[in-house]
């Protein structure tokens, strides 16, 4: 429980009691060790000892011969003492330490509640702070700034704002580390009008408060007034650079972010690791694998460290721009390989349908000693679902509370109901969804209702839509589904009925849209796209291409086309879709032998992959087509998920 206000808070706070003190003489072995140590005489001998400390035995162990020897009263030496049991993160033995000081001053306050909020504990330093105001300990700007950034942590904004308002008593307004962190609470709760009053208070907006300031604004999606405040920052640092590129990011402005990235490259402003991530994970959404790689070598050039954060991500953007042998290398050169450089590779693996590699490895981090975590099951349920292992993903998918008491979230059920449904067990996988523990969403059910449109079921595809439509979670994907179910049934009334609906509630459906990187430029391609400069080269490819697929015995699947519409017009339609624009733009574009590798926005439907199948093998050309739920790797006239998506 949060103290309901500042000036009433005069109870001892947590892990104070009356006994600490007793505790320590009475039994000093609960907190000293019983080994003979050194006499010190002076705080002076002890201090520089402390500085040195490496390991919490280290530590007790001088401790131990300062209480031994009595020079434990003085005020720094314990200010230094309450520090370094914070660095060790040992908060309930400095709260022991703290109970013996018979006047504690805002310093070992200030000690104190840094190590508890370093702990994740804030409401006890909060409510530590909330003591130390009772007991008349006058506040400085270091420790107000603290308990902020506890409230901040905690989500407490209306005992930030209290806060705040004794900041104005004290006349401690103009204290920079304050603002700083006033700015940060009011941005966090999306109160910008009194984060923006903060800042303009600020002597000098610098790169520090504006970036406060660009993160906050990015969170809520305010990409255009974070740059607002971005442009007005003079000399903007590398911190700042990299919270405008991780805005952008965020904000599915990809493109931008490259753009800014360059930008920052041009006025000379050297990345740190995490610009380098926030790059990387845009070549991802991207499938940008040129620029990834280049981004790769500036991590050699500049000799930035390849820890577990960079090389994770560097991994998942080889995986999801389709190079997965890249990926797996820089998992073997990684040093020291943690839970994240797992989950990054398990998952690439498992988009790859690679789905043997992903299980074993999987298995391998069990037995490195490394705890799976929520990520991890994800992964490895994904790729028993890309490949139909249905009796190993439920072995999976057991084992999570059994053996790790993790509860399943619906990502985890997700896993499981898109697996039942590939493998046409419809009915099994509408019962597990009832015995769900979580009530199930839009996605799982859209899941079990995409199944029943691949495996014939429209009985069952009416109840799952009806469900949909009466919890009102229907979203475009919902309508779209049910009318191509209707459509493949032949039902056309119901179908168009199902459209009209769709427009009468104003609902979108998502474009198809394909990308191809080619010479470091990302290329957008929709249906039927005639924006490109090189559009009638393009065309005409299409056009030669088509003809070569045709006498090779290639006719358009024109039962895709779930339209009450001419044959011709079927087939017209089949032509133009955005991955066979970006695979005839990248064959124009690129040398015979060339991998070319496309980033499809939704699922890459049966004609599409029957026909790039064919044009690996007569262009003699690897393909790789990322679409919304997998990689294919198309090669020689087949495809490396058998046909199985």
């Amino acid at each position: 429980m949060l103290p309901s206000t500042l000036a009433l808070a005069t109870s001892l706070p947590p892990n104070l009691n009356s006994n600490a003190h007793a505790n320590v003489h009475s039994n000093p072995n609960s907190i000293v060790p019983s080994k003979k140590t050194t006499t010190f005489h002076s705080p002076k001998q002890v201090i520089p000892l402390l500085q040195r400390c490496k390991t919490i035995n280290q530590f007790t162990q001088i401790h131990a011969a300062i209480l031994k020897t009595g020079v434990d009263r003085d005020p720094l030496l314990l200010f230094k003492i309450l520090r370094l049991c914070s660095a060790f993160r040992t908060v309930d033995y400095a709260s022991q330490i703290f109970g013996r000081i018979k006047s504690p001053d805002v310093y070992h306050y200030t000690a104190l509640i840094g190590g508890k909020i370093d702990v994740g504990c804030y409401v006890d330093a909060i409510e530590l702070y909330s003591y130390m105001v009772g007991e008349a300990v006058k506040p400085d700007p270091i420790v107000i700034s603290y308990v902020l950034k506890a409230c901040v942590l905690q989500m407490a904004l209306q005992l930030g704002k209290q806060i705040h308002g004794q900041v104005f008593k004290l006349k401690l307004g103009s204290e920079r580390p304050i603002r700083m962190k006033l700015m940060e609470l009011y941005g966090k709760f999306g109160e910008f009008s009194d984060a923006r009053l903060v800042f303009g208070e600020l002597p000098e907006r610098d790169a520090v408060a504006a970036t406060i300031l660009i993160s906050c604004y990015s969170d809520y999606g305010l990409i255009e007034d974070a740059q607002e405040i971005f442009d007005a920052v003079v000399d903007k640092d590398t911190v700042c650079w990299t919270a405008m590129i991780d805005g952008f990011a965020r904000n599915r402005r990809a493109s931008t972010a490259l753009e800014l990235f360059r930008e920052m490259q041009r006025e000379d402003v050297r990345p740190n690791e995490f610009t380098i991530v926030c790059v990387v994970s845009v070549c991802s959404q991207l499938g940008a694998l040129e620029l990834g790689k280049w981004v790769h070598s500036y991590i050699s050039k500049y000799n930035l460290r390849l820890n577990t954060f960079v090389g994770s991500a560097l991994i998942d953007m080889y995986a999801r721009c389709g190079s997965l042998e890249e990926a797996q290398e820089v998992f073997e050169k990684m040093e020291v390989k943690d839970v994240v450089s797992y989950n990054s590779l398990i998952a690439g693996l498992a988009m790859h349908g690679r789905s043997g590699e992903a299980i074993e490895l999987y298995r391998r981090m069990i037995i490195k000693g490394l705890r799976p975590t929520d990520v991890t099951f994800v992964g490895v349920l994904n790729a028993c679902s890309h490949s139909g292992l249905v009796e190993n993903g439920f072995e999976i998918f057991k084992s999570m509370a059994k053996d790790y008491g993790l509860e399943p979230r619906i990502e985890h059920y997700g896993c499981m109901v898109d697996l039942l449904g590939r493998v046409g067990r419809l009915s099994e996988a509408y019962e597990f969804i009832k015995k769900m523990r979580i009530k199930p969403d839009r996605v799982i059910w859209g899941s079990l209702l995409g199944a029943c449109k691949v495996h014939g079921d429209l009985k069952l595809a009416e109840k799952v839509a009806e469900i949909l439509f009466d919890s009102e979670a229907a979203d475009s994907g919902t309508y779209v589904l049910l009318s191509n179910v209707y459509a493949s049934f032949g039902k056309w009334n119901e179908a168009v009925m199902i459209r009209a609906k769709m427009r009468e509630r104003g609902i979108q459906k998502e474009p198809g849209c394909s990308s191809i990187e080619v010479e470091n430029e990302i290329h957008e391609f929709l249906l039927g796209d005639i924006r490109h400069p090189r559009r009638d080269e393009i065309y005409r490819k299409l056009e030669d291409l088509n003809s070569v697929l045709g006498k090779e015995g290639y006719t358009p699947a024109k039962d895709v086309i779930l339209q009450d519409i001419e044959e011709a017009e079927k087939e017209q339609a089949l032509t133009i879709h955005s991955e066979r624009l970006a695979i005839c733009f990248g064959l124009i574009s690129t040398k015979p032998g060339t991998t070319i590798r496309v980033v499809k926005n939704l699922r890459v439907c049966n004609d599409c992959h029957s026909m790039i199948k064919l044009t690996s093998k007569m262009t003699r050309r690897k393909i790789v087509v990322r679409d919304r739920n997998r990689f294919h790797h198309f090669e020689d006239g087949t495809c490396s998920c058998g046909d199985y998506w």
